[in-house]
């Protein structure tokens, strides 16, 4: 019986992506997540589709160390269940050479 040798290559990771380039020194951008609609389909366990109408999630308390600030206050969902709405704003600031 002969043996056979396995040899097996590792791959290392991709770098990290670096980070854009910014335009000027004295802006910088904003990120804002919030959540709408919810879209849980409340009739998938018998065979159908429909949704309750929630227009945006609410959380239950304003703190969010807390479990209750996942669940939304109108419709009981948790908030993966909401559409996830990422706005994006640039604030520029000025220097004290600017009026």
């Amino acid at each position: 019986m002969t043996k056979r040798r396995v040899v097996l290559k590792r791959e290392e990771p991709p770098p990290p992506p670096s980070p854009p380039p910014m335009d000027s020194a004295n802006s910088s951008n904003t990120v804002h997540v919030r959540y709408g609609e919810c879209q849980r389909n409340h009739a998938a366990n018998v065979g159908g589709y429909a949704v309750d109408g929630c227009r945006e999630f609410m959380a239950v308390n304003n703190e969010a160390e807390e479990e209750g600030s996942l669940t939304c206050a109108a419709c009981g969902c948790h908030r993966n269940f909401h559409r996830r709405v990422v706005e994006e704003a640039e604030e520029a600031s000025c220097s004290s050479d600017c009026e």
